[in-house]
């Protein structure tokens, strides 16, 4: 009775969260989608602490209630702009659970072992599983936790890397140890032979040393990634963890495990894919820490930057027909999508026509501007893809840049030395007249300079976004 609802209630997890994902693919279906993956994961706690092998009710209920606790209290303090860093940190924690799964299975595995035949007959949940296997599903047991082991390891340092980088606590230019990719790609040949000693009853030791092989792998990979790339790494993370929970789940034999690790694991991939079409970046070169970018002395960029202030923008706005504003970190930072929000509504209760262009890649995490404009109930039909608005640019009177950079450097277009040289981008320069708000003259959290605030119809709305936005409001006809 009990295994028949597990699996029952397994199949129905399963399905919501399948139905989950398929519902964050849209702003207006992605509450209810939400909720679909809070059922799902409910289920899926309630069926697994009744299931085959349940036991240990006191210390399963303390932990569940103290992450319930540690959730609550993460998401009423984490704001909007720091939900980056937050992602890599989940990650993290999941890349360690799966080292941690492994490692438990492993001395599982030794434990039943050395157990006389009566002793295995007394055994329930997974020791019981383990004791009925024969020599050649050990060695595929043994397997599934290595890789569980690894990949979690990688994922693990590489998403505390990543959160240092986005939350500015370590640096994010590209840095690599000498010798560069031939260590990663030694201790991964290392980390291979770990694999067979260990299939061939060399012990715990090859587990243990793999483990620092592989938390060395995460770190010096994401390390070696810059800044310009992080919104690739945050999803390439998001694939590894889901392949992690994957190979352990056939450590465990949990088939929810196996299909939402997959689940996880390949759209992760899949996104990550995504976004490196929209960055003109080769995925395999993500992944493996930033191979190859055009190398070379960057063009020269010509002119000065031309400052101007509220009553100038806003005169230019009273003048305009067709508006585009285009978000970016900037904006997510200062906090902005309210202002943004009520600056937009203004405009066009006057009559103008205001549309968002937003990037792939805007901010620090997959659809990280389309959720601000959301809190701010921007309306959906006026938030635009970069392929749907970029056509647009020339006939558009005025486009609001706030917070951007490389999403509307020129240099991809122009300078063939760019490290963003060939990355599809929102042809703002195209538009009649070009506003960037900016805190200041600094070039970004990629450190890549950027030819549009040089030219002759872009001029430089200088201090706190939120600020500048909130002058503007009431300037506007």
């Amino acid at each position: 009775m009990e295994f028949g609802f597990t699996t029952a209630a397994y199949i129905v997890a399963a399905i919501l969260f399948i139905l989950a994902l398929g519902g964050l693919s849209g702003q207006e279906s992605a509450k209810r989608a939400v909720w679909y993956g809070i059922v799902g994961m409910a289920l899926a706690v309630l069926a697994t602490l009744i299931g085959p092998g349940s036991g240990l009710w006191v210390l399963s209920l303390v932990l569940i209630l103290a992450g319930g606790v540690i959730g609550t209290y993460i998401a009423q303090r984490v704001q909007m702009t720091e939900m980056p860093q937050l992602v890599a940190a989940m990650h993290s924690l999941v890349g360690l659970a799966a080292v941690f799964v492994g490692f438990n299975a492993d001395l599982e595995l030794t434990r039943v072992l050395a157990m006389d035949e009566t002793a295995k007959k007394a055994l329930d949940g997974f020791a019981a599983a383990v004791a009925k296997k024969d020599a050649v599903e050990q060695s595929i047991l043994r397997v599934e936790l290595f890789l569980g082991i690894f990949i979690g390891a990688v994922t693990f340092t590489g998403s505390v890397i990543a959160f240092g980088k986005l939350a500015g606590k370590v640096t994010s230019a590209a840095i690599k140890l000498p010798g560069g990719h031939y260590l990663n790609a030694g201790a991964a040949l290392g980390s291979l032979i770990l694999l067979l000693l260990y299939l061939n009853g060399a012990g715990l030791w090859t587990l243990v040393l793999m483990t620092l092989l592989a938390f060395f792998i995460g770190y010096h990979l994401i390390m070696g990634i810059g800044g310009a790339d992080m919104p690739v790494v945050v999803s390439m993370l998001n694939s590894y963890s889901g392949w992690a929970a994957a190979a352990i789940g056939f450590s465990l034999g949990n088939d929810l495990l196996i299909v939402v690790g997959a689940l996880v694991g390949s759209s992760g991939a899949i996104l990550s894919y995504i976004m490196c079409v929209a960055m003109n970046r080769s995925f395999i070169s993500v992944i493996l820490g930033g191979f190859g970018g055009p190398q070379g002395e960057q063009m020269e960029i010509e002119g000065e930057m031309i400052a101007i202030d509220a009553d100038g923008v806003a005169a230019a706005l009273n003048d305009a027909s067709e508006v585009i504003i285009v978000p970016g970190y900037g904006m997510a930072v200062a906090q902005a999508q309210q202002s943004v929000a009520a600056l937009t509504q203004k405009l066009r209760a006057a009559g103008k026509n205001v549309r968002f262009g937003i990037h792939p890649v805007a901010g620090r995490l997959p659809g990280h501007m389309n959720v601000l404009l959301a809190e701010a109930k921007v309306p959906y039909d006026i938030v635009l893809e970069m392929d749907e608005i970029n056509e647009d640019f020339p006939d558009t009177d005025v486009v609001i840049v706030i917070g951007s950079n490389d999403i509307v450097n020129p240099a991809a277009q122009e300078d063939p030395n760019s490290p963003i040289a060939g990355m599809p981008v929102l042809e703002v320069w195209k538009a009649k007249q070009v506003f960037v708000s900016k805190r200041g003259q600094g070039t970004g959290y990629s450190g890549i300079e950027n030819p549009l605030f040089y030219k002759e119809n872009t001029r430089m709305f200088y201090g706190d976004a939120k600020a500048s936005m909130d002058s503007l409001i009431p300037l506007v006809d």
